[in-house]
């Protein structure tokens, strides 16, 4: 004989919506996929694994129930969402993030977007928490509880002790009248009408919604927080991002004793030399002082063979072939920024100086594709 179906935390705050709030699902692509019966659940299914047909409406049900699920909560922030942001904004310490099962999954994922974001948070283990890790909150931190049903055990054994430490208590759940929410200062209520599951068991759109109303009190601090690209970058330096807003000039440029330079009297030969020996595919021509008035290009080099077809080249100097007033970058500024002035101007190689003026090193494309700046 069937036994009774207990909830769970995966899917109580289905089953404790009213079915007449629920929303209508959304039609699926087939009509293969058994509707919920009066409990919230669906027989036990099996699909064909080479029924495209069916498979595909599995999943375009659940991307359905998901999205459902979001644009309700979009629909139910309210002031609390509010109170909630401020709270974070205002703590001295860390926000610190605590979930059971899967709702500690997300937990950390919403840990991690806070802290990538100019928040600072970390996660902690509820189980842990009642072995010692209660440890990590301090009196300047803030708490954000997450449970489904508000009712894991983990969690409600501790909630007691983070309310008589007298710091904040945020709480992210499925059931507005559970004892974590009796418990907190402010709920954001993320209840589903349904799983996506078709048994209306697995935690999907339930985490999907917690996981988004995550998003959007990270989105939210760090817009009030004024984050900007760069303080992103400094939490990920190892990361594309870091890397173009980090990277200086004087960080993958060419030293001095590697850059190609001749002084303006210098004949073609000796031109064709200095850039042969130092591979850069061009040459700084400098002055007594040190300071670049000119460059040459391999690229020139080549035109001017094709000017002169047959003519003896090798008494020019540097200073009649040179282009003059070259284009030229600091140590300090951003390789990325380098990078775009020599888009810009079809160049592939660009001259450093200090804030004299003097030739300091040189930059190329290849330097800034090892550097993976570009």
């Amino acid at each position: 004989m069937p036994q009774p179906h207990v909830p769970t935390e995966a899917h109580s705050a289905a089953a404790a919506t009213p079915a007449s709030a629920a929303p209508t699902p959304a039609p699926a692509a087939a009509t293969n996929i058994p509707a919920p019966n009066a409990a919230g659940l669906a027989a036990p299914l099996h699909t064909a694994a080479d029924d495209d047909d069916a498979l595909l409406a599995h999943g375009r049900q659940a991307l359905a129930i998901e999205i459902e699920g979001l644009q309700a909560l979009a629909a139910r922030l309210d002031g609390r969402f509010a109170r909630a942001v401020r709270t974070l904004l205002h703590c001295r310490g860390r926000v610190v993030v605590t979930g059971m099962g899967k709702s500690g999954h997300v937990g950390r994922k919403i840990a991690a977007t806070l802290a990538s974001t100019g928040t600072p948070a970390l996660f902690m283990h509820p189980a842990e928490a009642s072995h010692g890790d209660l440890g990590m909150i301090t009196p300047s931190d803030a708490v954000l509880a997450i449970s489904n049903s508000g009712e894991s055990d983990e969690l409600t054994a501790i909630v007691p002790l983070i309310k008589r430490m007298g710091v904040p208590l945020v709480a992210m759940t499925g059931r507005t009248d559970s004892t974590l929410a009796r418990h907190a200062d402010i709920v954001l209520d993320t209840a589903v009408a349904r799983e996506a599951c078709p048994l209306n068991l697995a935690p999907t759109a339930s985490t999907t919604a917690q996981l988004a109303m995550g998003d959007a009190l990270a989105v939210a601090l760090l817009s009030a927080r004024g984050f900007q690209p760069d303080d992103f970058a400094r939490s990920h330096p190892g990361g594309a991002l870091g890397r173009r807003l980090l990277t200086l000039v004087r960080d993958v440029m060419r030293p001095l004793a590697a850059t190609p330079r001749v002084p303006p009297h210098a004949t073609l030969t000796e031109v064709m030399r200095e850039m042969s020996a130092k591979g850069l595919g061009a040459t700084a021509v400098v002055n007594a002082a040190g300071r670049p008035i000119g460059i040459f290009t391999d690229g020139d080099l080549r035109r001017l063979i094709e000017r002169h077809v047959g003519e003896d080249l090798r008494c020019l100097t540097a200073q009649a072939i040179m282009h003059p007033d070259p284009r030229t970058v600091r140590p300090g500024m951003l390789a990325v920024e380098a990078a775009a002035l020599m888009e810009q101007h079809r160049i592939t190689s660009v001259l450093v100086v200090d804030d004299d003026g003097g030739l300091v090193g040189a930059l190329n494309h290849h330097d800034l594709m090892r550097a993976k700046v570009i």
